[in-house]
């Protein structure tokens, strides 16, 4: 089995900004009101949301200024400050128009992926990606997790919109899979399996892949791919709902429809349970 090498996402943030202009350029005055996936938003919440996402990071990891800070370094305590500043931001940004919500994304958005060009993918991350269980990460770990939150809160507006296939291509679905997928060993840190023990997991659709989970003899669980020999679980995922599983928009009972499981049932139950955002 081969290690996953380093993800490098900063080429496609341009692609995606473009696709997320397009579909918001397409919408009707109502459609900025339906419903999405994320609890409590409707699509006009959502695009704020992405907004945000451009203005405060750039204000904190380009220009130092940060603003505040969470009450302590716990998960918890971090997710909580999060949750707070999403909801402080949108309930002020419901005073713009949808035409300025656009005008402030297309001049946000390439100083943005400027920024993210420019960082040293080996150097250390301002912030670590805890839900994959790191206390430092890289660059290229941040802006592959960040290009995550780009690509699903668009497809959460897409949805909402009933236009989600361009999302779906390989180029831009595949990088947000395996950027996901390398949280795998963090969650299942607490699963017990014998040295050797290999769990498969593969999605299919146009970014259809296969990755491996091995106990190692130190008792860790490694991830890789191009594996061929024994396994004692295999899970496969439909690809057009894999990213609704990850980002905890798919409910345990209906993610059953979308997910096959062989093998010892023990080693594929927590896989329901893997999330790649930060909440």
């Amino acid at each position: 089995m081969q290690p996953l090498p380093p993800l490098r996402t900063a080429h496609l943030f341009p692609v995606l900004d473009q696709h997320l202009l397009t579909v918001l350029a397409s919408l009707r005055p109502e459609q900025w009101e339906r419903p999405t996936l994320a609890p409590g938003w409707q699509v006009c919440d959502v695009a704020l949301h992405l907004l945000d996402g451009n203005l405060r990071s750039l204000s904190m990891l380009r220009d130092g200024h940060f603003g505040g800070q969470p009450a302590g370094t716990s998960y918890p305590e971090i997710v909580a400050f999060l949750n707070q500043l999403n909801a402080e931001w949108v309930v002020a940004g419901r005073r713009l128009s949808p035409a300025v919500i656009r005008w402030l994304l297309e001049v946000s958005g390439p100083e943005y992926n400027r920024y993210l060009a420019s960082l040293d993918p080996a150097a250390p991350a301002p912030f670590s990606v805890a839900w994959a269980g790191e206390a430092v990460s890289a660059n290229w770990f941040h802006v592959a997790r960040d290009y995550t939150e780009k690509w699903h809160h668009q497809q959460q507006i897409r949805q909402a919109v009933g236009q989600e296939p361009p999302l779906l291509t390989r180029e831009l679905y595949h990088p947000f899979l395996s950027t996901c997928l390398r949280a795998l060993p963090h969650h299942y840190r607490h699963v017990g399996a014998e040295p050797g023990q290999v769990i498969s997991f593969a999605v299919t659709g146009p970014a259809a892949d296969t990755w491996y989970l091995r106990r190692s003899a130190s008792g860790r669980w490694e991830l890789g791919q191009h594996y061929a020999g024994p396994l004692a679980a295999e899970v496969t995922l439909e690809g057009n709902v894999a990213w609704r599983l990850f980002t905890k928009s798919l409910p345990r009972d209906q993610a059953a429809r979308w997910v096959q499981c062989k093998g010892e049932e023990r080693l594929s139950e927590p896989f329901f349970e893997l999330v790649a955002v930060m909440g």
